[in-house]
């Protein structure tokens, strides 16, 4: 199988297109397909699974998947990227498992997510809030009656996606490039070639990426001490912390958090 990883460079992207086969790929963010127009074919793992108008699939971040389109007439959908930051209290459950069904017939859909679905997909200038609210209420009307299972049970023995699930698995952890390696069962110069030439990075700055999500819901979502979240999201120490979460975000974890509670404190007086 010829695999791709695709990197969002953006927190949020929605397009309404012709839908076309596209090969197996993943990429870093929730992706949202509702189908306009004709039929789609979603596969995820060794299934593939049929779409009609007015069905939506749900791609959870770092999951193989790729499209055909069997029909002759012409086939559309509105496919919207969010980044997996905006899935809030959802972003662990993101992070280790996929929908072992990913398609919502549209006979299954709640009114709330077809409404969020056509505001993301419509509606010009949404504030960085107002979308991470229309994202979690596709989430919190879907996710709960869908079944979750381990993303390792649906992949493959590709090394670019056996990579991304270590790291989604074990990010918690003191883990080298080495031990991974030796875990998967491949060189480490092999795999050290994976993280610059597939995800452009070292493997430490992905594994650092990785923790940062996790830290950052945690800063967001609770009132747990900093100290507490830096040890959880596996970073050895306060000051590589620190550190690796100022290079990102161009300020201090407390600092992030005051700013999310300032934009939830201003959003009340948005209509």
């Amino acid at each position: 199988m010829i695999l791709s990883y695709e990197e969002m460079k953006e927190d949020f992207g929605s397009f309404h297109r012709i839908s076309r086969h596209m090969p197996p790929h993943l990429h870093n963010s929730i992706e949202f397909v509702y189908v306009t127009e004709g039929t789609l074919e979603l596969g995820t793992g060794y299934e593939l699974y049929h779409m009609e108008k007015g069905d939506l699939a749900i791609v959870f971040p770092e999951v193989i998947h790729h499209y055909q389109v069997f029909s002759q007439k012409t086939s559309t959908a509105y496919y919207i990227y969010a980044s997996q930051n905006m899935s809030g209290p959802f972003l662990e459950q993101m992070q280790k498992y996929c929908l072992q069904v990913p398609v919502i017939k549209k006979e299954e859909l709640h009114r709330d997510v077809i409404n969020a679905i056509e505001c993301l997909a419509k509606e010009k200038d949404l504030s960085s809030l107002i979308i991470q609210a229309y994202v979690q209420i596709i989430l919190s009307r879907c996710i709960p009656h869908l079944k979750l299972v381990e993303k390792s049970s649906i992949g493959s023995n590709d090394i670019v996606y056996l990579s991304v699930s270590y790291i989604l698995n074990h990010f918690r952890e003191q883990i080298t490039l080495g031990k991974m390696a030796a875990d998967i069962g491949v060189s480490k110069y092999v795999l050290s070639r994976v993280f610059s030439g597939t995800f452009h990075r070292n493997f430490n700055q992905y594994l650092n990426e990785a923790r940062l999500d996790y830290a950052c819901s945690l800063l967001e979502n609770t009132s747990r001490a900093v100290t507490d979240i830096c040890m959880d999201s596996g970073f050895e120490s306060q000051r590589t912390f620190n550190r690796a979460f100022r290079q990102r975000y161009r300020m201090t974890p407390r600092d992030y958090r005051s700013a999310c509670k300032n934009i939830l404190y201003n959003s009340q007086f948005i209509q």
